[in-house]
């Protein structure tokens, strides 16, 4: 039985929903996203909330992700999405070429240039070594802050690399340092 699935979504001022077939455009202050719903489930709107419904029992899997789904477009459409990045290590920085470019210095022979997708931006601040990732869509944002930490991840032994803001990591100890 799906707790998550059950619960409805609030729709906030300023959000309107489309519902067209198995796709559920919303529309908000922020822009516009549209969710992809799976055969078996239903999205209804009653009285300024939206809920997910769902045929029978065999479709309980993808009901809570259902919901999920369209909670987070409609969240994205009036708050939005960001997800902060951290580069720590002697000479690591990020800076932004242009509006759809940032370009990494992470150690390697040469600065890795990253172009930013539609529907996404990025910001750098003063010293460097913050990045903040936003956007409407949860799921690209969250894709691109990945794919800029695959570029250097976090280093077991130095603790250097890019990283998620508050990401707790356990620093091991080298070879001299077993005994």
């Amino acid at each position: 039985m799906s707790r998550i699935g059950k619960k409805p979504i609030a729709l906030p001022k300023g959000v309107t929903v489309k519902i067209e077939g198995n796709t559920v455009a919303v529309q908000g202050p922020k822009g516009k996203l549209d969710t992809v719903v799976p055969r078996g489930i239903k999205v209804e709107q009653q009285d300024g909330h939206l809920v997910a419904l769902r045929e029978n029992d065999s479709q309980a899997a993808l009901h809570g992700l259902t919901r999920a789904l369209v909670n987070n477009a409609v969240e994205g459409v009036t708050k939005g999405w960001t997800r902060e990045l951290e580069i720590v290590g002697i000479g690591y920085r990020a800076e932004m070429k242009g509006k759809g470019m940032v370009v990494f210095t992470l150690g390697y022979s040469h600065p890795i240039e990253y172009p930013l997708p539609t529907g996404v931006e990025a910001a750098v601040d003063p010293k460097q070594t913050k990045l903040t990732v936003s956007g409407i869509d949860r799921q690209k944002v969250g894709q691109v802050a990945a794919e800029m930490r695959s570029l250097r991840p976090p280093d077991p032994y130095k603790n250097k690399g890019v990283r998620y803001a508050g990401e707790r990591l356990k620093k091991k100890v080298g070879k001299t340092g077993a005994k």
